[in-house]
């Protein structure tokens, strides 16, 4: 059987707090989604998913999030009256019950993996430039209810700025971060494109929020093609779909 590869933080998070983010090698998945794909959604072979997910480090202990671009972020665990909801609709995670696993899926999107300092607390956040925009990460930081300067957060891989091509609409939602923006060699008068940084933008709402301990962000999605998935690769290449990372973060 192959191993599968992770990318674990290199933060100083406390001992019992474990991370990784997977690659896209080690898995049983069939192309568009060789091999690692942890993805129900995208058209893989189920009992295919199934398995691979099984070899990830305690996943008896996730829950899959039915991520949708939005704002919101969910305590765990989950509320009884929860537990059998296939439809759990958030882009974020937190926790302070040992075992829980908070996990989010990401094939260009920014995986934000955050702990506070005394190891107690976890959370994992699925962050798209929709999501960034609305305030996914103002909203988990609340919800986690530590002070900013006593959390770490880790930025996983998600799409470079070389690669990332946006039009107005994404510039304008930003407007208050112009440094996160450079103008593409594909913009014209009449329709003008730039390339974003979602690792910038990150950086500067996590700093707003006081988390000065911030590491990551050195990957690239779309270049790295050996290492992850990516969507608008698959989509540059033709294809309709393919697999996912997860980011999986848990307290010992």
């Amino acid at each position: 059987m192959p191993e599968i590869d992770l990318i674990k933080p290199k933060w100083q998070a406390p001992a019992n707090v474990v991370a990784y983010t997977s690659c896209r090698t080690g898995g049983d998945s069939l192309p568009p989604f060789a091999s690692f794909n942890v993805a129900q959604h995208v058209g893989d072979d189920a009992k295919t998913v199934e398995l691979n997910r099984q070899k990830l480090s305690n996943h008896k202990n996730f829950v899959w999030l039915q991520q949708v671009h939005s704002n919101l972020c969910l305590t765990l665990p989950l509320q009884a009256s929860l537990q059998n909801n296939a439809s759990l609709a958030v882009d974020a995670v937190c926790t302070r019950e040992p075992m829980q696993v908070c996990a989010v899926m990401t094939a260009d999107c920014l995986p934000i993996l955050l702990c506070n300092k005394q190891g107690t607390q976890v959370a994992a956040v699925h962050a798209g430039w929709r999501g960034l925009a609305d305030g996914i990460i103002e909203n988990t930081v609340k919800q986690m209810n530590d002070a900013g300067s006593e959390l770490l957060a880790w930025l996983g891989p998600a799409i470079s700025q070389a690669n990332f091509e946006v039009g107005s609409e994404v510039y304008q939602a930003f407007s208050a971060y112009p440094e996160a923006f450079i103008s593409s060699p594909n913009s014209t008068l009449d329709q003008p494109k730039y390339l974003a940084d979602l690792y910038a933008i990150a950086r500067r709402k996590l700093t707003a929020l006081g988390i000065s301990n911030i590491t990551g962000g050195d990957f690239c999605t779309y270049a790295q093609d050996s290492l992850f998935f990516s969507h608008r690769r698959a989509t540059h290449l033709g294809l309709n779909t393919t697999g996912r990372m997860v980011s999986a973060v848990y307290l010992r």
